[in-house]
């Protein structure tokens, strides 16, 4: 064996298997699917987590115990660093202040919660659903205030001055 015959006949890609091409390819009539049953037909998938007709795993292992994921709440995190770099010394940040701002986005949570990272200098009047214990603290220090509002998910939560006009008769 010489060194130049060392990869002969062995190849970088391997060619495709080309199916259905007729009975001399040794892939054609069927196709390589076999004969009848759902696997030979048009659209089949198979799915990953079937077992050939075995007991699936989902179905033999016990269902015991009780997750609490269904209650969990999920807060818009909102960092006193932000606050600071976003909005003038007295201003008043509510929920529609900090989506205006961009730092609140999406509905797929359950109020807002401001959390101490950074430094506050400005006074601000801050409403939200909750405060971390430092946040309370530096906020208060900077001569703002924190106004605890519950927050309604599914109700329509509009500001008087954006409410339209009832119309008088």
């Amino acid at each position: 064996m010489q060194l130049h015959d060392v990869h002969q006949g062995i190849h970088r890609r391997k060619k495709r298997k080309r199916v259905g091409r007729g009975i001399g390819s040794g892939h054609g009539k069927t196709s390589t699917k076999g004969h009848k049953g759902h696997a030979s037909r048009q659209g089949f998938k198979l799915s990953p987590i079937f077992e050939g007709g075995q007991m699936p795993l989902a179905r033999r292992i016990p269902k015991r115990g009780f997750f609490n994921g269904a209650f969990k709440k999920v807060y818009a995190i909102v960092n006193l660093q932000d606050l600071e770099a976003r909005y003038e010394p007295g201003a008043v940040v509510d929920e529609r202040a900090l989506r205006a701002t961009g730092l609140v986005k999406g509905h797929e949570f359950d109020g807002i919660k401001i959390l101490g990272n950074g430094a506050l200098t400005k006074p601000l009047e801050v409403h939200a659903t909750k405060f971390s214990g430092s946040a309370a603290e530096k906020i208060a220090a900077a001569g703002g205030k924190t106004v605890a509002v519950p927050y309604k998910p599914h109700a329509v939560r509009a500001h008087p001055e954006s409410a339209p006009a009832s119309p008088t008769a």
